[in-house]
Parts: structure tokens; C-alpha cells; sequence
């Protein structure tokens, strides 16, 4: 019988073996065709048990059936659903239209499977054992679910369509020839991305890729022990949110949200290698809750650019590498005074946030040792910012203490001049952001000149045309620069006096300068 004439009526082709008739008269039904010998070592499609030609059928009656398959029995529709069996060969269906709905599960794949330009409904491959899948520009109209897969040389996605939701639950992927595990880039999903308890071995990368509603990593486990970059992910959009957070071990798992009962084992998202999410736009937050990141020293955490309503920062303190903040934008930054790497492992120029939600404690001195850890070189901009922020928030004191700092840092920069009029401003009014200090320093040098003065020997400059001799006021009148109260110019001193007289002048003046720089620092930040 010739293929053309068993498409249209529906006859068998001679030539198919006896698992090929029964996955025929399956598909013209719209039933499962399960293979399964009822033993779980010998079902396992990941074990290495031998499956035989009872269970094998050839990939090319399986791309006949998807591309020209027969006509549906009366009253039924056509799909391809298969269970625990084997397809040989290479299975090819690049560049064609799949009508009917595809459902394999617990199959084994001989060779890689070739989608690049086909057009699909919906695909479903759950707990498949498949060397390759090749579906670049791959488009459905619906889902392309892969959960429990194991790909042994890595999936290929790049500029594929999918209508609805990607998942990717519990996969298992191994790295291709170019180290990558799975290639995104320029991949469009519909609605959600799940790759949640995903164990990826090689890069993972989805440059420029876009989801619709949001991306979830929940739990999964990224390795790439072969380059620089566990997660590339640069110009990536998630509408809503991006989580790199704990999965609820259990059965069923826990994950796409919920939170975990209590005593539920948790497993957390890990990643061994490096992540780059620059210029990324994240519609509703980032978070990294309980992430775990170990980085070589030349790899780091980068966030350049990023954009995103909310960071939650909550992940575990990276012990070498990098977190690079510099450029973002964000409105809500969550974060815990742990989970920021030390000196010379943070970078934050240019990162711009209106708000702070710290949890746990997170005291002012940790948050300047913070900002103090992302500035190697002195940098007034994160200093500015963070007062900003505490300003706008209403902790008036903490802001000031913050910009206090700052100069104190620029300090440490000046040369010797520099650092010896800083310290006077520092000692005396504290920059300007301790006024009361003033006060207090000249009280406690009016006191003290007022009761040396009472003992010195004075002697009138014009006979007897002159106040009377008043030791508090003559050096109340040497400390204020520009106010003559009545008392210098009638007085003489001598001897060790009157060098005291031009200590006093001098220790006035500096005071009333810095007085004055403070006042106006205080006035242009207002």
C-alpha cells in the first residue's frame, strides 16, 4: 500500500512494524499509547535499561503522522500521545505546521530532535530523555512544556515563539559544544517562564529574551564550571517579576509562589558561576530571597542598568566576586545588612533608589560602611544619594550624619592643608552639621580666656578716657572678629598677655569660618 493512499482513508501502511500500527490507530484516536512494561527500573527513560523494538518506533512514521497524519476516527480528534516509548533515529520536523496536539511522556529519543521554524499548537515533553532539542524560531500557539526532561547536549530556543507558558520544571540540561546548556536569546514567551528545580550544566543564556507575566527559577541549580557565566541574561523584559528564590521540597513541590509549610525542607536557588542581567526591566520586582551565589574572583553578580519597581537584595553574602549595581534604577530596594559583599567586591556608581525597607537590623553605621564598601575611591554620589533617601523618609539625623561621613571620606583625599582646615571644620562644628557645637566650643573658650584675663595686668591706651576694666567682655570682644563690644581698643596687655590676646583673635576667627562654611553648606542643601 502506498503512503499517499493510507492517508486517505485512513488504512495502515503496510510497511509499519506492530508498535508503529498501534501508535497509528492511537493518534487516528486521539488516545495514549503507552508502551510501559509496569516495572519503574525498566520505564525509567534516564536509566540504562534496554528498551526493544517492541517499545521503538521510527521518528519518520512519527513526523508522518504529525505533518500528513490520517484522518481522525468519526467523533474523535488526531493527537500524537505517546508514553514510554523509544524513537529512533533523528526526528525531524524543521520548518513544518503541526496541527494535532503533541503529548509525549517517560519517552526516550534515540537522536536530537530537529523543531527550527515549525509551527506547533502545543507541545508537551514531560520526564523525556532527549540528546538534543534543536527549535530555534520554533513558533506554538499555546505551551511548550519540557518538564522533568534531561537533555544530555542542550536546548536550543533562540527567537522561539511561545504563545502561552515555557516550562522547564525539574529539567535537567547538559552543556552543547559551545558550553551553553540552554540558548534563549531573543526568545518570546507569552505568559510565564517556569524553570523552577532546574539543573543546568553550562551557560544558560536568554540575551534580549522577553516573558510575558513572569520568570521563575524557584529552586533551580546553575552551573557552569566551563566559563565565566552561569546566567547570561542581558536586555532581558519580565513584565511582573524575575525570582531566583527557595522551592518547598515535597510532593507535589511547593513552588510558583507558595509559601513553604512549616518544617517543609527548602531548597534554594544556587548558582555557580557568574550572572549578567544588565539593562534588564523587571515590571514588578527582582528578588533574590535566600539565593545563594559562589563566584570565582573574576566573576560577579551584574546588575548594570537594571531597571525594576522593587530589588529584593536577601540572598546569601557572596564569598569572592562581584555585585555590581552601577546604573540602576530602582524605586524599593529590600535588603539585609548580610547579604552585601565587603570592600572592593561592591559597585553601585549611578545607582539610583527612593527607598529603603531594610529587614532584620540594619543600624546607620552598617549602612555607611555599606556605601563606604561600594566607593574604593572616594565617590560623593552614593554618600548624596542615600541622605536623599533618608531625608525624603523623614530621618532628618541620619541624613545629616550620612553627608557628615562624606566629608569625612573627601578628607582623607586632600593634601595636608586640606586635611588640617577639614579637621578644625570637623572639631568645631562638624562640617556644619552639628551647629550646636559652635556654641559649645565658645563657651568653653570664653570661660577659660574670661578667668585668664582677670588676672592680667591691663593698662589704659588713653588715660583716664576708657570703660571700665571688664575681663569677661574684653575677651568675649577678641573672640567675635566683627564686633566691637567696647573693650580692645581701651586696654592694653603686655608680655605673655598679649600673646594670649592674639591667640584668642586667631582661635576666633577660625571658629567664625567655620561657622560660616557650615552655615553655608547647610543652605545649599536646603
Amino acid at each position: 500500500m502506498t503512503e499517499g493512499a493510507g492517508i486517505r482513508n485512513g488504512d495502515l501502511p503496510d510497511e509499519l512494524t506492530a508498535a508503529e500500527a498501534g501508535m497509528w490507530q492511537a493518534f487516528r484516536n486521539g488516545s495514549v499509547y503507552d508502551l510501559r512494561s509496569g516495572d519503574t527500573v525498566v520505564d525509567d527513560p534516564h536509566g540504562g535499561h534496554p528498551w526493544g523494538p517492541e517499545r521503538s518506533v521510527r521518528a519518520r512514521i512519527v513526523a508522518w503522522l504529525l505533518l500528513a497524519g490520517p484522518p481522525a476516527l468519526d467523533g474523535r480528534v488526531a493527537s500524537l500521545k505517546l508514553t514510554g516509548v523509544q524513537i529512533r533515529d533523528v526526528l525531524d520536523l524543521a520548518g513544518g505546521t503541526i496541527e494535532p496536539y503533541v503529548e509525549l511522556k517517560g519517552c526516550r529519543f534515540e537522536k536530537e530532535v530537529l523543531l527550527p521554524e515549525a509551527r506547533f499548537t502545543t507541545v508537551r515533553l514531560v520526564d523525556c530523555s532527549v540528546p538534543r532539542l534543536e527549535a530555534a524560531r520554533l513558533h506554538t500557539e499555546g505551551d511548550l512544556h519540557l518538564p522533568r526532561c534531561r537533555f544530555h547536549n542542550g536546548v536550543r530556543l533562540t527567537d522561539a515563539h511561545i504563545g502561552t507558558d515555557l516550562l522547564l520544571n525539574q529539567a535537567v540540561v547538559y552543556r552543547d559544544r559551545r558550553m551553553r546548556s540552554i540558548t534563549g536569546d531573543g526568545m518570546t514567551v507569552g505568559q510565564d517562564l517556569q524553570a523552577e528545580m532546574l539543573e543546568s550544566h553550562g551557560e544558560l543564556s536568554l540575551r534580549g529574551a522577553q516573558v510575558g507575566v513572569s520568570l521563575s527559577l524557584r529552586g533551580s541549580r546553575l552551573t557552569n564550571p566551563y566559563g565565566r557565566l552561569a546566567l547570561n541574561a542581558p536586555q532581558l523584559t519580565v513584565e511582573r517579576t524575575l525570582y531566583l528564590t527557595p522551592a518547598g521540597l515535597g510532593n507535589p513541590l511547593q513552588t510558583g509562589g507558595t509559601t513553604p509549610a512549616h518544617g517543609t525542607r527548602v531548597q534554594r536557588f544556587v548558582c555557580q558561576g557568574g550572572i549578567r542581567l544588565d539593562d534588564g526591566r523587571f515590571g514588578d520586582a527582582l528578588d533574590f530571597e535566600q539565593a545563594r551565589f559562589t563566584f570565582e574572583d573574576d566573576q560577579e553578580l551584574s546588575l548594570r542598568r537594571v531597571q525594576t519597581p522593587e530589588l529584593r537584595f536577601l540572598g546569601e553574602r557572596p564569598e569572592r566576586g562581584k555585585v555590581v549595581l552601577s546604573g540602576a534604577r530602582i524605586v524599593t530596594l529590600v535588603d539585609r545588612a548580610a547579604s552585601w559583599p565587603g570592600p572592593g567586591s561592591l559597585h553601585m556608581g549611578g545607582f539610583g533608589y527612593e527607598s529603603l525597607v531594610p529587614q532584620g537590623a540594619f543600624p546607620l553605621a552598617r549602612r555607611l560602611e555599606w556605601v563606604a564598601a561600594a566607593t574604593a575611591e572616594y565617590n560623593p554620589e552614593p554618600y548624596e544619594r542615600l541622605a536623599a533617601v533618608l531625608r525624603n523618609s523623614g530621618e532628618d539625623e541620619d541624613a545629616r550624619e550620612v553627608l557628615l561621613a562624606k566629608q569625612r571620606r573627601r578628607r582623607e583625599t586632600l593634601p595636608l592643608a586640606g586635611k588640617l582646615w577639614g579637621y578644625a571644620q570637623d572639631w568645631t562644628v562638624a562640617y556644619g552639621y552639628r551647629p550646636g557645637r559652635a556654641a559649645v566650643w565658645m563657651a568653653v573658650l570664653w570661660a577659660a580666656t574670661s578667668f585668664a584675663f582677670a588676672h592680667a595686668s591691663h593698662l589704659p591706651l588713653k588715660g583716664e578716657e576708657h570703660p571700665p576694666w571688664n575681663a569677661s567682655l574684653f575677651a568675649l570682644d577678641l573672640l567675635l572678629p566683627v564686633i566691637d563690644l567696647g573693650q580692645v581698643g581701651y586696654w592694653q596687655l603686655r608680655g605673655g598677655w598679649q600673646w594670649l590676646a592674639v591667640v584668642v583673635i586667631l582661635l576666633g576667627w577660625i571658629l567664625a569660618t567655620t561657622v560660616a562654611a557650615g552655615a553655608t553648606r547647610l543652605l545649599r542643601r536646603s
